[in-house]
């Protein structure tokens, strides 16, 4: 009885260990499933990061005039430069294409959108109107709610000797000072609206800091409305603000195509 016991014990343990060894070997196969599953996910989530780094890249290209309105190339000459696929490539130039920066030609590349001067008017008055509402609001606003502008005194509030004088730094700062004074105002949709309006007259504002008289004009004119704002002058704040936005809208119905060359030679 013993010995048949034995047999049986034995017998169960095997068919415990066969039981324990199909398990294993289907959750094996599941776990390889799963990581071919992950690996399928991983290569599809890279293909869009891939479509915004080109996106990111060529719309870089267009406003610091490394790509101007009218040139034209191909999906392959951006593949080639940015070393990735062409799919990735069509997706991005897509992107660009519906925020209206490029152009695409049947059979025959892309090309970057001529300026419209007409869209930037209507922009540069929209932009207009944000930022006085975001000034008149500011105004009204005791010196504790204006904190968030006290940074900008050590950008433009400063001596002749001290102004920077390179035109990227200026933009972006300048870029800097115009969203401030709208994030500061406290409506995130206003600042929403306006950091589009902001992006789509990049190029033209990036250009008006081409010339030196333009640059100290603008560190001129930018301490005048913040000084404005501090001592919550609101009409003063307002008057300067829209004289200094149709300055710059003037300066840039000179841009001419010879300007756009000078600019990507610089």
């Amino acid at each position: 009885m013993i010995e048949g016991a034995r047999e049986l014990s034995a017998a169960g343990l095997t068919r415990r260990e066969r039981y324990v060894s199909k398990q294993r070997s289907e959750e094996a196969v599941l776990q390889a499933r799963g990581g071919v599953r992950k690996l399928k996910a991983a290569n599809a989530a890279r293909q869009p990061s891939l479509a915004e780094a080109v996106y990111l890249q060529v719309k870089q290209d267009i406003f610091d005039f490394r790509l101007l309105p009218g040139d034209r190339f191909s999906e392959g000459q951006v593949a080639a430069r940015l070393k990735v696929s062409r799919t990735p490539v069509r997706e991005g130039l897509q992107r660009l294409q519906k925020e209206g920066y490029l152009k695409v030609h049947f059979r025959a590349g892309w090309s970057v959108r001529e300026l419209d001067f007409k869209q930037f008017d209507d922009l540069y008055d929209l932009r207009i109107i944000l930022e006085v509402a975001a000034v008149r609001e500011l105004c009204d606003r005791d010196r504790a709610e204006r904190a968030p502008l006290e940074h900008l005194k050590a950008a433009w509030l400063v001596g002749v000797e001290e102004r920077l004088a390179d035109r990227d730094q200026v933009a972006r700062l300048d870029e800097d000072f115009h969203t401030s004074l709208v994030a500061a105002a406290g409506n995130p949709e206003v600042l929403r609206c306006h950091r589009d309006v902001t992006e789509r007259i990049r190029i033209l504002r990036r250009l008006d800091f081409t010339e030196p008289e333009r640059i100290a004009a603008t560190y001129q004119e930018h301490g005048q409305i913040l000084r404005s704002v501090l001592r919550r002058r609101a009409d003063q704040a307002v008057m300067l603000l829209c004289a200094h936005i149709e300055t710059s809208k003037a300066e840039a119905r000179k841009i001419s195509l010879h300007q756009l060359y000078a600019a990507r030679q610089r």
